[in-house]
């Protein structure tokens, strides 16, 4: 499933109020759940938090990846968060992550969920696309930047 097929403007958050690693899970959690892609909140930051234990998911160039399996959804799930000012995720080049995409899938799909992986970094390897969407302003602009993609 491509990545694109995942976005839609209720799972997108701009600008992410967090400031700390857990804050910001949580915040994308929440995003989930409101709109309607998980019910069990507390079991899927829990999920993230174990994940994000065991290393950060935190790349380089202001981009972080948050991403956990759990029996919890039904499906790949996706979450994206714009924090302009950055948030100390514990990134391998240490800066400040800005661009957040919180993946979450069910066990079984380890495929798509290494493919939708692999794309984001795909697609954040352009600081052209990066520096769009941290230009972004509402949910639609994040829509149609990926949409042209």
């Amino acid at each position: 499933m491509a990545v694109v097929n995942l976005i839609e403007e209720d799972i997108i958050k701009i600008p992410l109020e967090a400031k700390t690693k857990p804050d910001v899970i949580k915040e994308l959690v929440d995003v989930l759940k409101k709109a309607g892609k998980i019910e069990d909140a507390e079991s899927v930051f829990r999920a993230v938090m174990l994940r994000e234990n065991m290393g950060s998911t935190g790349l380089e160039k202001g981009i972080a990846v948050p991403h956990a399996k759990t029996h919890k959804v039904n499906n790949l799930v996706l979450a994206i968060g714009v924090s302009p000012e950055g948030v100390d995720f514990d990134s391998l080049d240490g800066e400040p992550s800005k661009l957040f995409f919180l993946l979450i899938a069910t066990p079984q799909q380890a495929g798509p969920h290494i493919e939708a992986l692999s794309e984001i970094a795909r697609l954040t390897r352009s600081s052209n696309f990066c520096k769009l969407l941290l230009n972004a302003k509402t949910p639609k602009e994040i829509v149609d930047i990926f949409s042209a993609q």
